[in-house]
């Protein structure tokens, strides 16, 4: 594969806006996991909520946008001067030089959901004033995004579950790789909503206590937010310490609707292919950020498989318990955890985790330290048995 660079990259998730908070939190080991307070919710679990995101307001000429989705959006759009590299970008190569592919599981339904509230009682009609295709459209992220800086480049969604966001960094590439673009924004951005919440629990998914992946007594995931996003761009001579997206792979398991393959069959074929593409061996990988949602399934399912590629030598741990599962961001958000391990020397510990899983034979770090992370890779596995995985590095 044809490595390409991170020109910029930020994640605005329940830690906070921004890559300092980001850093500080993982540093401390700290979750900012919270009980459910979010709008009508009636649940015992904890979420990761973002904060100002209601107070978040867009510009006229994308409020058509106007969405949680999109609001949490512009919020990570506009964090650590990212906004600013994205027009650079435009100035540089042209507005048509620049794809936008983004992730989401659920997009604006939100908005859906409180217009259904507002619906005509004598018909049913939804109210005048709700646009499904700028708000609860998957594309919606999409063309806010392309539409708030102007741009006239390709557009995607992509909406696979919880691999959504680590799948975009691998179709920007190829079109990157076919010369169709020269820059890309790629990451992820999903919110909080009613049918994720309820969903998730009707299917004895969400714990009652904050999620503590790979933990013997793990018992389910605590939903987040998040909106995080990189610029990519050839790496045709990158600068010292520039992070590099090395390879990406992607497997279609079709196990079951909502399960893993028991084995984690498709996480191995997607970490192999991703390996493939980078032009590495298991032996070069210094840190990997599981999937880890703290379901028994997948992190049984998971575990086995990077055990089998990789044995007990790698550090490896997931970030979930700090930030939450934050579906279809998730790989965003996680490849950012993965671009700061490498520029920063430090693997990220695990919030929350205990009492490991004996049963799980891996290297997992409970408590973040500081290391030398060469090459990092990152795994994301969304229902259907929609996997990828990303190995990203560091340039000498």
């Amino acid at each position: 594969m044809t490595p390409v660079q991170l020109t910029a990259y930020t994640a605005t998730t329940c830690l906070g806006q921004g890559l300092a908070a980001t850093r500080a939190a993982l540093r401390e080991d700290r979750s900012a996991l919270a009980p459910c307070a979010f709008e009508s919710v009636k649940l015992d679990t904890w979420i990761g909520e973002v904060a100002g995101v209601d107070e978040q307001v867009l510009p006229s000429h994308v409020a058509e946008y106007d969405c949680r989705n999109n609001r949490l959006a512009l919020m990570g759009l506009e964090a650590d001067g990212f906004a600013d590299k994205v027009r650079e970008a435009a100035a540089r190569y042209g507005k048509a030089r620049v794809g936008v592919f983004l992730g989401t599981s659920t997009s604006g339904i939100l908005q859906t959901e409180l217009a259904y509230r507002k619906r005509d009682a004598d018909t049913g009609a939804l109210p005048d004033d709700f646009n499904y295709r700028t708000t609860h459209n998957a594309f919606s992220v999409a063309e806010f995004t392309r539409d708030y800086f102007g741009l006239e480049g390709m557009a995607m969604a992509i909406s696979t579950a919880c691999s959504s966001s680590a799948k975009v960094f691998a179709a920007a590439q190829r079109q990157l790789a076919l010369g169709t673009i020269d820059a890309a924004v790629v990451g992820g951005v999903d919110t909080l909503c009613l049918t994720t919440l309820y969903g998730f629990a009707s299917l004895g998914l969400t714990s009652v206590q904050p999620c503590h992946p790979y933990d013997a007594a793990r018992d389910g995931i605590s939903i987040g937010e998040a909106a995080a996003f990189a610029l990519l761009e050839r790496a045709d001579a990158p600068a010292p310490g520039t992070v590099l997206l090395l390879g990406a792979g992607e497997s279609s398991d079709a196990y079951h609707m909502s399960s893993p393959h028991p084995e984690g069959l498709g996480a191995e074929l997607a970490m192999s292919a991703a390996l493939r593409a980078a032009g590495l061996q298991a032996s070069d990988i210094d840190y990997i950020n599981l999937h880890g949602t703290a379901t028994p399934a997948n992190d049984t399912a998971e575990g086995q498989a990077v055990a089998r590629l990789f044995g007990d030598r790698v550090p490896c741990s997931s970030t979930k318990g700090a930030t939450g599962h934050t579906l279809g961001a998730a790989g965003a958000v996680e490849a950012v955890v993965c671009a700061l391990a490498l520029t920063d020397g430090f693997l990220p510990g695990s919030p929350g985790t205990a009492s490991l899983d004996p049963s799980i034979p891996l290297q997992y770090v409970t408590q973040g330290r500081n290391a030398t992370v060469r090459h990092a890779l990152t795994n994301s596995f969304g229902f259907g048995g929609s996997n990828c995985a990303l190995v990203f590095g560091i340039a000498p």
